[in-house]
């Protein structure tokens, strides 16, 4: 039976190579830790059908690899991204160093109204911390971002990363920012969306009869 949902959002998870990106994406759809986790190799794709604001929105997701030789084909897969979870790892200064390297890609290639959440991954090893959680939010507010700290190894505040950034996309659509009809938006209408759009014409002219019998 095929999936009937509101929505389709593009997302994208960026940020520098062990920061956790495919254990987050991993996480969030299997509920479950990836033991064996090793470098990703270009771009993995995961999806999950998750319920925001009373809509069904399929979630597209795209993990792409934190090399910098890798660099030339995840580009490509920015465009026209709704979304995306921005990781770094807060016990390694240098995935925090990189993040304004990978925002300004996302913010360049991606859709414009691309909403962007940062991601401090690993919270559970908060004794080996490198990156103070006072830090990372001046970092996101300065830079008009949502932010979380993560743990893809409990699952801490994984789910409401992606929930959070899918909740604030739907609002730009119910305020008329976003387009789901307009190319390139990253967010698409669903099956069950479509059919409510076609459906008030058809309703309303019954009811035009019911009232004239």
């Amino acid at each position: 039976m095929s999936e009937t949902y509101d929505f389709l959002f593009k997302f994208l998870v960026i940020g520098s190579a062990g920061a956790g990106k495919s254990c987050l994406l991993h996480q969030f759809i299997e509920s479950k830790f990836k033991q064996d986790s090793n470098h990703t190799i270009g771009v993995e794709f995961g999806s999950k059908v998750v319920t925001v604001g009373g809509k069904t929105v399929k979630l597209q997701i795209w993990d792409t690899a934190g090399q910098e030789r890798f660099r030339s084909v995840t580009r490509s897969y920015y465009r026209g991204a709704a979304g995306a979870l921005l990781v770094y790892d807060i016990t390694s200064r240098e995935t925090y160093n990189a993040l304004t390297n990978w925002l300004t890609d996302a913010r360049t290639l991606a859709s414009l109204n691309i909403v962007i959440i940062l991601c401090g991954n690993k919270k559970d090893l908060d004794a080996d911390r490198e990156v103070t959680f006072l830090e990372a939010s001046r970092f996101a507010q300065e830079n008009e971002l949502m932010f979380l700290e993560t743990s893809a190894l409990t699952g801490e505040n994984v789910e409401e990363a992606f929930l959070k950034c899918a909740r604030t996309i739907l609002n730009k659509i119910e305020s008329g920012e976003l387009d789901p009809e307009r190319m390139g938006s990253g967010v698409q209408y669903g099956d069950a969306s479509l059919q409510q759009l076609r459906q008030p014409r058809s309703s309303q002219a019954q009811t035009r009869q019911q009232c004239t019998c």
